[in-house]
């Protein structure tokens, strides 16, 4: 009797542990299946291959004065990548600095799978390791492309590049520029160096140690008020709130030059041109185009009928993208962003018709700001405030203190903490986003992987051609309602594009229910996904 009882337990727990292995191989399975549908995706299509190496480079930001920057292929920005509507995109990139990166295709909207988010859609690349991102281009539009690993720090640096699919409708432009602006600070690594050798593991850094310090672990270390004394927010100037303080970006640039290391556009009377403007830095922008011009795409997508703007100021937000043509005159201009910091008056570029140097054209005064609500002429878009929707969720962005450090809250927490946006694929989402931060910054908030149409602004209906953007900044006092289809199954970010305010909490996730993961973070990289 004892040895039958023991013959059946022993084929009982052989029962099991090959149930477990089954279980085990077909999770495998489901996996591999899953990355040989990505890879099937790219069968029959044109593909563009694409090499980048992150690296460090001596980078000469004005006369005077280099850098040490972190970048895509040797530039800032780097490579420049463009490729046409339908066709499929690899890009390997290899690590040659020593931190991990990734690569995050910002307003694209491709596979869960190649996000590029460390500890979300994958491990960090490590330092000389390399990593193939695959997709087809299937969404026209200005998009650009960064680093999600610890971005707060690597993208400040200059880890960013453009990335543009041009329509299979596009009209033809005889001259076609992409301009990308930035802030920086002219010293960076001067804390670095006093610093060098030091075990900065468990470090709780305070108010005054606001220089990103090279070669340093970031994993454990309380970043106290840095977040908030180097957040920037707005072109104006401002000091408000606590610890405020912009004054140590003192260099703006376009391109990863200041005015007086710029080349001209060069642009011949009579000719097309489309300019692509990119904010790659955290503070808005206001761009004076002294011209006739109209703005045809808004974050990649196209507005409706633009209607013709004329020496008007342009604002651009972190993350966001514009788009704007004209026919060039001939004469010689210069783009310049009108702000009250010192650094403003480098951040321009000259227009002129011939290859040769023109004197400097004064600083013009502007016609005002172009509203969104004039970009284009109104129509009916995907959504309106009548509209019933599956999921709605309120969005209260503040500040908050936290054993003496400013965090960035979301309903009163910071990430990991904050509430996930739970979706079904088909759900139309509504989401009412607040912003309440005492510390009277903007939040440019960034939903990964979807687009969303503006509704309301103040409770009032936004006007014009439908507004459909990825990145939406929401002014102190301000309140937006968006809404957008739950329909690119994942787990996605939502977060504050000013990289200081997502680092210290201001990021949730979109997740939809029963998406089956096919990423585990088990630890292996030390991961930082904002």
């Amino acid at each position: 009797m004892k040895k039958q009882w023991l013959i059946s337990l022993m084929l009982l727990v052989l029962i099991l542990v090959i149930a477990g292995c089954s279980q085990e191989v077909s999770k495998d399975q489901s996996n591999e299946n899953m990355v040989q549908a990505k890879e099937e995706i790219l069968e029959g299509k044109t593909i563009k291959e694409f090499s980048i190496t992150a690296k460090k480079e001596n980078w000469e930001l004005k006369s005077g004065k280099s850098i040490e920057a972190w970048t895509y292929n040797g530039s800032v920005p780097g490579q420049e990548i463009r490729v046409k509507e339908g066709e499929g995109v690899k890009v390997t990139i290899k690590n040659e600095l020593p931190k991990p990166v990734s690569i995050h295709w910002h307003g694209v909207p491709l596979s869960n799978t190649q996000d590029g988010i460390p500890g979300v859609t994958q491990d960090a690349i490590e330092t000389g390791k390399e990593y193939t991102y695959k997709f087809v281009a299937d969404t026209p539009g200005t998009y650009w492309y960064h680093s999600h690993q610890d971005s707060v720090n690597q993208v400040d640096k200059g880890l960013y590049g453009v990335f543009i699919v041009e329509s299979k409708d596009d009209e033809q432009y005889d001259r076609d520029y992409s301009l990308v602006l930035d802030e920086w600070e002219s010293n960076p690594q001067q804390e670095s160096e006093e610093m060098d050798g030091m075990d900065h593991s468990n470090m709780d850094m305070n108010e005054s140690d606001t220089e990103d310090m090279e070669g340093m672990d970031h994993s454990n270390m309380d970043m106290g008020d840095k977040k908030n004394k180097d957040s920037k927010s707005s072109d104006n100037g401002s000091m408000e709130g606590m610890n405020h303080d912009m004054s140590s970006y003192d260099i703006y640039t376009i391109n990863g030059k200041s005015y007086d290391k710029s080349k001209p556009l060069i642009a011949k009377k009579g000719e097309k041109v489309k300019l692509r403007f990119v904010n790659a830095g955290y503070m808005a922008h206001k761009i004076h185009i002294p011209l006739n011009f109209k703005v045809t795409n808004v974050d990649g997508q196209p507005v409706n009928q633009p209607i013709e703007q004329e020496n008007k100021l342009l604002e651009v937000a972190p993350g966001e993208r514009y788009d704007i043509e004209f026919i060039a005159t001939g004469e010689n201009v210069t783009i310049d962003c009108h702000g009250e910091m010192d650094a403003s008056k480098d951040m321009r570029i000259n227009i002129q018709a011939e290859e040769e140097a023109v004197q400097t054209v004064a600083h013009k005064k502007d016609a005002g700001m172009v509203k969104p609500g004039e970009f284009g002429k109104e129509s009916k878009g995907n959504f309106s405030l009548n509209d019933s929707f599956d999921v709605e969720y309120k969005m209260d962005l503040a500040t908050d203190m936290d054993s003496g450090e400013m965090k960035y809250t979301i309903n009163g927490n910071a990430y990991p903490k904050t509430e996930n946006i739970k979706v079904d694929k088909g759900d139309k989402v509504k989401v009412t986003l607040t912003n309440k931060s005492m510390d009277k910054s903007d939040h440019p908030m960034h939903l990964h992987g979807h687009f969303f149409q503006a509704l309301s602004k103040n409770g009032k209906p936004v006007e014009g051609a439908p507004l459909m953007k990825d990145t939406l900044n929401v002014k102190p006092g301000e309140t937006y309602e968006v809404a957008f289809v739950a329909d690119n199954p994942g787990n996605w970010m939502f977060h504050c594009h000013d990289l200081h305010h997502a680092s210290a909490g201001m990021m949730t996730m979109v997740k939809y229910n029963n998406f089956k993961p096919f990423y585990k973070d088990e630890g292996k990289v030390n991961n930082i996904s904002e």
